[in-house]
């Protein structure tokens, strides 16, 4: 499948009405191996979100690129699906139709629909094609947004804080139902996160980011075997070092933009 993802020298900068433009990402160099689970974490408005939209072609840097597998990224693509923390369905058609957009979109309905169910199932959606989202909990119509994205078959799945609306229960849940997708499609997986213990639970490799104009501050690589528990003390130790990173990265100007 691949799905390698290579970042040099990254800018990006937020234009504002008074004052010297907002440097959100400043010079960032990373690589996401093939099927790697990448957690992105740091202060609220460092860019998490905005280097996520660079990768899905949804926005485009200063200067510095990025490429999957070789090529550059220059425009949105089904191979980099993006999952919102708003599941954004339509809300005027059933969830099957909202799955089948993506194969609608790309002209490929008819030859690829016989695929549809597998995803309800992949997603533990059975029984809902003919409902509509407003039937739909919070962690369902956030399954059916997922089966919507994968449904491309994509190389690289990014997920801006999918799980943030959740309840607690539902979103631990949902963090296992993520990694059981995961696990099976072998995809590149990069999710943006406010929450440490998810990145832990979830990630092969955690990226902690600065302050804007974000930098790396580290890069880690979680070594505990799934399925992992949070009261491990490996698991509580990587806890406490994050903290203590992001504690000192916490600093730095956060004047001029929400972006996350």
């Amino acid at each position: 499948m691949n799905g390698l993802i290579e970042i040099k020298r990254l800018r990006k900068t937020f234009p504002r009405n008074e004052g010297p433009d907002v440097v959100v990402l400043d010079d960032v160099d990373l690589t996401f191996e093939s099927g790697e689970f990448i957690s992105l974490i740091g202060p609220s408005g460092c860019g998490k979100s905005t280097l996520l939209r660079l990768i899905a072609g949804l926005a485009k840097q200063d200067s510095g690129t990025i490429s999957l597998d070789g090529v550059e990224v220059t425009k949105p693509g089904p191979e980099r699906g993006l999952v919102f923390q708003d599941p954004t369905l339509f809300p005027w058609e059933t969830v099957f139709e909202n799955i089948a957009y993506g194969l609608r979109s790309r002209g490929v309905y008819k030859t690829e629909k016989q695929c549809i169910p597998d995803f309800f199932k992949l997603v533990g959606l059975e029984g809902f094609e003919k409902s509509f989202p407003h039937h739909l909990s919070g962690g369902m119509a956030q399954r059916a947004a997922l089966a919507r994205t994968l449904v491309n078959r994509p190389k690289v799945l990014l997920l801006d804080e999918p799980l943030g609306a959740l309840d607690a229960f539902t979103r631990m849940n949902m963090q296992d139902e993520i990694l059981s997708i995961w696990q099976q499609q072998k995809m590149t997986t990069v999710m943006v996160t406010h929450d440490v213990d998810e990145a832990i639970y979830m990630a092969t490799r955690i990226i902690v980011m600065s302050a804007r104009p974000a930098k790396i501050e580290k890069a880690i690589k979680v070594e505990a075997a799934r399925p992992r528990r949070r009261d491990a003390c490996d698991f509580l130790e990587l806890r406490a070092e994050i903290l203590r990173i992001l504690h000192f990265a916490g600093g730095g100007d956060a004047a001029a933009s929400n972006e996350k």
